[in-house]
């Protein structure tokens, strides 16, 4: 004999109609998202567990090779490079006669007095030059010849750069107090020593 099933109270009823009326159907939600029902909404009416979605991964192109010391977009050889005492001074501006400058650039000029800064520290060879040059000037002098050597670094207490001399001397002609009496300075041709010496062209004294 079956057990008639017992209906619902009035009290079950205002309960189940109080909770039905917060929930949203299934439909209405459809409604809202333009009428397509997404994957998230159709795993959730199966009663299963949505799928873990895969991104896209982003595939990166090679970065171009970078030189140091290039500028962003440039291409060809690098130009970091500090520039040699020869070149800087090819650079300086033409302060003695074309003609002259010519012959002396070529070795055609012997060169009155010569001094030899060869093997010095920059310490020592800072005050040799400035008497030699001032005293060269006094006497009547034009062209006179400095000594540095290609250099492989001068023995002091502090360490330098290799070709120490070669470097500064340029610097110390065209600066007080020999900048007064120094017109030009050119690297000498090679039967003077080349790259390793400075032709010094000065100023005729005053009077």
């Amino acid at each position: 004999m079956s057990r008639r099933r017992r209906g619902l109270t009035p009290e079950e009823k205002a309960l189940w109609h109080r909770v039905a009326d917060t929930a949203t159907p299934l439909s209405a939600r459809i409604r809202q998202k333009g009428g397509v029902a997404s994957d998230d909404d159709r795993d959730d009416a199966a009663g299963k567990d949505p799928e873990p979605r895969v991104r896209p991964q982003t595939v990166f192109s090679p970065m171009p090779r970078f030189r140091i010391g290039q500028a962003a977009g440039a291409a060809g050889p690098d130009h970091s490079r500090a520039p040699s005492p020869a070149e800087r001074l090819a650079a300086a501006p033409l302060r003695m006669d074309h003609k002259v400058h010519k012959r002396m650039s070529r070795g055609k000029i012997r060169p009155e007095a010569r001094l030899d800064l060869h093997g010095m520290t920059l310490a020592a060879a800072h005050p040799h030059l400035i008497h030699f040059i001032l005293s060269a000037h006094a006497q009547g002098h034009r062209l006179v010849l400095v000594i540095t050597g290609k250099g492989r670094g001068d023995h002091g207490p502090l360490p330098t750069r290799p070709g120490a001399l070669r470097h500064q001397v340029p610097h110390w002609l065209h600066t007080a107090p020999l900048s007064a009496v120094v017109q030009q300075v050119t690297p000498a041709h090679y039967r003077h020593g080349g790259e390793g010496a400075y032709y010094v062209y000065l100023r005729r004294p005053a009077g």
